[in-house]
């Protein structure tokens, strides 16, 4: 898939946990697991809001598009 989710990233940056960030984004811990490994077919922008808001970032900082002919 052409969008790379970096989300693990900007937590690191933030020195922040998975867990921490579900409470304050009010979604399961599994769900942001998931978002973070790429196995999720789209995010609500009320989530992405949110996590954005949390972590003090644009929703570019966590999401990447790499055209599919660019991957190796």
């Amino acid at each position: 898939m052409p969008i790379i989710v970096t989300l693990d990233v900007m937590l690191a940056r933030r020195k922040m946990r998975s867990r921490e960030l579900a409470e304050q984004v009010g979604i399961t811990e599994q769900n942001i697991s998931l978002l973070k490994s790429g196995k999720v077919k789209g995010v609500r922008f009320e989530t992405l809001s949110k996590i954005c808001t949390c972590l003090d970032c644009q929703p570019g900082d966590i999401l990447q598009y790499q055209r599919e002919d660019d991957q190796a």
